[in-house]
Protein backbone atom coordinates (compact mmCIF):
# COMPACT_ATOMS: atom_id res chain seq x y z
CA UNK A 1 0.00 0.00 0.00
CA UNK A 2 1.19 3.57 -0.90
CA UNK A 3 -0.36 5.87 1.33
CA UNK A 4 0.08 9.81 1.82
CA UNK A 5 3.61 9.86 4.10
CA UNK A 6 2.57 11.63 8.12
CA UNK A 7 2.55 14.34 8.52
CA UNK A 8 2.18 16.59 5.37
CA UNK A 9 2.48 19.63 7.34
CA UNK A 10 5.32 21.08 9.69
CA UNK A 11 3.57 19.85 13.26
CA UNK A 12 4.92 18.18 16.22
CA UNK A 13 2.43 15.60 17.50
CA UNK A 14 4.18 14.61 20.56
CA UNK A 15 1.32 13.73 22.90
CA UNK A 16 -0.68 11.82 19.94
CA UNK A 17 3.05 9.90 18.94
CA UNK A 18 3.80 9.36 22.96
CA UNK A 19 -0.12 7.33 22.92
CA UNK A 20 0.69 5.88 19.85
CA UNK A 21 3.78 4.12 21.30
CA UNK A 22 2.82 3.11 24.58
CA UNK A 23 -0.75 2.33 23.54
CA UNK A 24 -0.30 -1.48 22.14
CA UNK A 25 1.90 -1.94 24.86
CA UNK A 26 -0.41 -0.84 27.56
CA UNK A 27 -3.67 -2.89 25.51
CA UNK A 28 -1.37 -6.04 25.78
CA UNK A 29 -0.70 -5.67 29.22
CA UNK A 30 -4.51 -5.69 29.62
CA UNK A 31 -5.22 -8.17 28.13
CA UNK A 32 -2.80 -10.85 28.43
CA UNK A 33 -1.76 -9.63 32.02
CA UNK A 34 -4.51 -8.02 33.86
CA UNK A 35 -7.62 -10.13 32.63
CA UNK A 36 -5.66 -13.76 32.60
CA UNK A 37 -8.19 -16.22 33.83
CA UNK A 38 -11.36 -13.71 33.09
CA UNK A 39 -14.36 -15.09 31.03
CA UNK A 40 -13.76 -15.67 27.45
CA UNK A 41 -15.91 -12.98 26.54
CA UNK A 42 -14.68 -10.27 28.67
CA UNK A 43 -11.11 -11.22 26.63
CA UNK A 44 -12.59 -11.34 23.22
CA UNK A 45 -14.66 -8.05 23.74
CA UNK A 46 -11.54 -6.07 25.73
CA UNK A 47 -9.58 -7.44 22.64
CA UNK A 48 -11.57 -6.47 20.01
CA UNK A 49 -12.15 -2.90 21.29
CA UNK A 50 -8.61 -2.04 21.68
CA UNK A 51 -7.80 -3.50 18.36
CA UNK A 52 -10.31 -0.46 17.14
CA UNK A 53 -9.08 1.85 19.01
CA UNK A 54 -5.74 1.13 17.94
CA UNK A 55 -6.14 1.03 14.81
CA UNK A 56 -8.21 4.01 14.12
CA UNK A 57 -6.45 6.09 16.81
CA UNK A 58 -3.47 7.04 13.41
CA UNK A 59 -6.75 8.12 10.81
CA UNK A 60 -8.29 10.25 13.50
CA UNK A 61 -4.80 12.29 14.34
CA UNK A 62 -3.88 12.34 10.40
CA UNK A 63 -7.66 13.89 10.11
CA UNK A 64 -6.79 16.12 13.06
CA UNK A 65 -3.94 17.13 11.23
CA UNK A 66 -4.94 17.51 7.83
CA UNK A 67 -8.82 17.75 7.49
CA UNK A 68 -9.07 14.88 5.27
CA UNK A 69 -8.50 11.07 5.54
CA UNK A 70 -5.39 9.35 4.45
CA UNK A 71 -5.60 8.35 1.02
CA UNK A 72 -4.46 4.60 0.24
CA UNK A 73 -3.41 4.39 -3.85
CA UNK A 74 -3.07 1.09 -5.61
CA UNK A 75 0.25 -1.10 -4.48
CA UNK A 76 3.18 -0.22 -6.06
CA UNK A 77 5.55 -2.92 -6.58
CA UNK A 78 8.67 -1.00 -5.19
CA UNK A 79 10.46 -3.21 -1.71
CA UNK A 80 7.84 -6.08 -2.59
CA UNK A 81 10.79 -8.33 -4.03
CA UNK A 82 13.43 -7.91 -1.22
CA UNK A 83 10.25 -7.58 1.68
CA UNK A 84 9.10 -10.98 0.05
CA UNK A 85 12.30 -12.45 0.17
CA UNK A 86 13.20 -11.27 4.00
CA UNK A 87 10.15 -12.68 5.11
CA UNK A 88 10.91 -16.19 3.79
CA UNK A 89 14.55 -15.85 5.49
CA UNK A 90 12.54 -14.99 8.62
CA UNK A 91 9.67 -17.97 7.81
CA UNK A 92 12.89 -20.57 7.57
CA UNK A 93 15.15 -19.36 10.56
CA UNK A 94 11.83 -19.44 12.87
CA UNK A 95 10.97 -22.78 11.80
CA UNK A 96 14.63 -24.33 11.89
CA UNK A 97 15.50 -22.52 15.11
CA UNK A 98 11.93 -24.55 16.46
CA UNK A 99 13.07 -27.65 14.95
CA UNK A 100 16.49 -28.30 15.46
CA UNK A 101 16.71 -25.90 19.21
CA UNK A 102 14.12 -25.01 20.77
CA UNK A 103 11.94 -28.14 20.58
CA UNK A 104 14.81 -30.59 21.12
CA UNK A 105 16.01 -28.64 24.32
CA UNK A 106 12.73 -28.58 25.72
CA UNK A 107 12.44 -24.61 25.73
CA UNK A 108 9.26 -24.81 25.16
CA UNK A 109 8.16 -28.01 26.86
CA UNK A 110 5.64 -27.32 30.18
CA UNK A 111 5.12 -23.88 31.40
CA UNK A 112 5.51 -21.94 27.32
CA UNK A 113 3.14 -24.72 25.58
CA UNK A 114 0.49 -24.24 28.48
CA UNK A 115 0.68 -20.78 28.25
CA UNK A 116 0.10 -21.03 24.68
CA UNK A 117 -2.64 -23.73 25.03
CA UNK A 118 -4.51 -21.44 27.70
CA UNK A 119 -4.67 -18.64 25.22
CA UNK A 120 -6.12 -20.27 22.60
CA UNK A 121 -8.21 -21.80 24.63
CA UNK A 122 -9.39 -18.32 26.11
CA UNK A 123 -10.28 -17.12 23.00
CA UNK A 124 -11.92 -20.01 21.88
CA UNK A 125 -9.59 -21.32 19.33
CA UNK A 126 -8.38 -24.80 20.02
CA UNK A 127 -10.02 -26.18 16.74
CA UNK A 128 -7.68 -26.39 13.65
CA UNK A 129 -9.86 -24.81 11.63
CA UNK A 130 -10.38 -22.16 14.33
CA UNK A 131 -6.53 -21.82 14.47
CA UNK A 132 -5.87 -21.97 11.25
CA UNK A 133 -8.55 -18.86 10.29
CA UNK A 134 -7.13 -16.93 13.59
CA UNK A 135 -3.53 -17.34 11.33
CA UNK A 136 -4.57 -16.24 8.44
CA UNK A 137 -6.35 -13.36 9.69
CA UNK A 138 -3.37 -12.30 11.49
CA UNK A 139 -1.21 -13.13 8.52
CA UNK A 140 -3.22 -11.12 6.39
CA UNK A 141 -5.21 -8.38 7.59
CA UNK A 142 -3.51 -7.69 11.04
CA UNK A 143 0.22 -7.71 10.01
CA UNK A 144 -1.09 -5.12 6.91
CA UNK A 145 -2.81 -3.08 10.02
CA UNK A 146 0.64 -3.25 12.34
CA UNK A 147 2.69 -1.86 9.07
CA UNK A 148 -0.03 0.84 8.39
CA UNK A 149 0.49 1.39 12.77
CA UNK A 150 3.75 1.17 12.93
CA UNK A 151 5.26 2.03 9.84
CA UNK A 152 3.43 4.79 8.17
CA UNK A 153 2.32 6.43 11.55
CA UNK A 154 4.78 6.08 14.29
CA UNK A 155 7.97 5.71 12.03
CA UNK A 156 6.78 8.29 9.38
CA UNK A 157 6.17 10.41 12.19
CA UNK A 158 9.34 10.53 14.15
CA UNK A 159 10.97 10.50 10.50
CA UNK A 160 9.69 13.74 10.25
CA UNK A 161 11.17 15.15 13.14
CA UNK A 162 14.07 13.29 13.96
CA UNK A 163 15.06 12.08 10.51
CA UNK A 164 15.70 8.10 9.09
CA UNK A 165 17.83 6.99 11.46
CA UNK A 166 16.68 7.69 15.03
CA UNK A 167 13.27 7.42 13.73
CA UNK A 168 13.96 3.58 12.85
CA UNK A 169 15.21 3.20 16.21
CA UNK A 170 12.49 4.72 18.31
CA UNK A 171 9.98 3.11 16.30
CA UNK A 172 11.27 -0.53 16.33
CA UNK A 173 11.75 -0.44 20.60
CA UNK A 174 8.04 0.65 20.56
CA UNK A 175 6.95 -2.53 18.23
CA UNK A 176 9.35 -4.80 20.40
CA UNK A 177 7.91 -3.71 23.39
CA UNK A 178 4.25 -4.52 23.34
CA UNK A 179 5.81 -8.09 22.23
CA UNK A 180 8.16 -8.10 25.34
CA UNK A 181 4.75 -8.58 27.01
CA UNK A 182 3.32 -11.30 25.49
CA UNK A 183 6.75 -13.58 25.27
CA UNK A 184 7.29 -13.22 28.98
CA UNK A 185 3.14 -14.50 29.13
CA UNK A 186 4.79 -17.63 27.52
CA UNK A 187 8.39 -17.61 28.89
CA UNK A 188 8.57 -15.63 31.94
CA UNK A 189 9.54 -11.84 32.73
CA UNK A 190 13.23 -13.23 34.03
CA UNK A 191 13.49 -15.45 30.79
CA UNK A 192 16.59 -14.76 28.51
CA UNK A 193 14.18 -16.11 25.33
CA UNK A 194 11.80 -13.01 26.48
CA UNK A 195 14.31 -10.95 25.64
CA UNK A 196 16.30 -12.58 22.86
CA UNK A 197 13.08 -12.82 20.79
CA UNK A 198 11.75 -9.23 21.68
CA UNK A 199 14.99 -8.12 20.04
CA UNK A 200 15.11 -10.09 17.09
CA UNK A 201 10.97 -8.72 16.42
CA UNK A 202 12.94 -5.40 17.33
CA UNK A 203 15.15 -6.00 14.50
CA UNK A 204 12.18 -6.99 12.01
CA UNK A 205 10.39 -3.51 12.53
CA UNK A 206 13.70 -1.80 11.84
CA UNK A 207 14.45 -3.25 8.26
CA UNK A 208 10.33 -2.93 8.07
CA UNK A 209 10.73 0.38 8.57
CA UNK A 210 14.27 1.08 6.38
CA UNK A 211 12.24 -0.88 3.87
CA UNK A 212 9.17 1.41 4.05
CA UNK A 213 11.50 4.93 4.16
CA UNK A 214 13.31 3.13 0.77
CA UNK A 215 10.34 2.13 -1.05
CA UNK A 216 7.64 4.78 0.20
CA UNK A 217 5.60 1.43 0.06
CA UNK A 218 4.37 -0.29 2.96
CA UNK A 219 3.52 -3.41 0.45
CA UNK A 220 6.93 -5.20 1.00
CA UNK A 221 7.12 -4.72 4.65
CA UNK A 222 3.95 -6.23 4.74
CA UNK A 223 4.87 -9.72 2.93
CA UNK A 224 7.69 -9.73 5.07
CA UNK A 225 5.63 -9.63 8.08
CA UNK A 226 3.28 -12.11 6.90
CA UNK A 227 5.61 -14.79 6.50
CA UNK A 228 7.10 -13.80 9.66
CA UNK A 229 3.18 -14.15 11.43
CA UNK A 230 2.51 -17.47 9.30
CA UNK A 231 6.17 -19.20 10.91
CA UNK A 232 4.32 -17.81 14.75
CA UNK A 233 1.12 -19.84 13.57
CA UNK A 234 3.04 -22.92 12.64
CA UNK A 235 5.03 -23.05 15.75
CA UNK A 236 1.76 -22.63 17.99
CA UNK A 237 0.08 -25.09 15.66
CA UNK A 238 2.36 -27.69 16.79
CA UNK A 239 2.65 -26.33 20.55
CA UNK A 240 -1.57 -26.63 20.42
CA UNK A 241 -1.89 -30.30 19.11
Amino acid sequence: MNVTPWPPQRTAWWPALAIGLALPTALTLTYFVVLAGQPRGLVQGVYALGKVVQFAFPAVMFLVATRRWPCPRWPGGAGALLGAAFGVALFGAALLLYAMLLRPAGVLSGGPADAVRAKVAAFGLSGGWAFAGLGAFYSLVHAAAEEYYWRWFVFGALRHSWGPGPAIAGSSVGFAAHHVVILAVFFGWGSPWTYALATAVGLGGAFWAWLYHRSGSLLGPWLGHLLADAAIFTVGWDLVR
